[in-house]
């Protein structure tokens, strides 16, 4: 359990940097925003596969 925390909390510390840099995390080419008079529709698709794909290789190094 203490290793899991360990990975989890590095793995929030980097996406941190990687804001603070400049990487613009939700605002991705593939994200969809849908803009009308009352309402904003987001759909964070490129989003989701990429913090998809940081879960999935952080896990497979926890079990390791």
């Amino acid at each position: 359990m203490g290793k899991l925390l360990v990975v989890v909390g590095v793995g929030i510390a980097g996406v941190g940097v990687l804001v603070m840099l400049g990487v613009p995390l939700g605002r991705l080419p593939g994200d969809i925003v849908f803009r009308r008079e009352s309402a904003t529709i987001y759909i964070p698709i490129a989003t989701s596969i990429l913090l998809s794909v940081f879960v999935t290789v952080v896990l497979m190094l926890v079990r390791r």
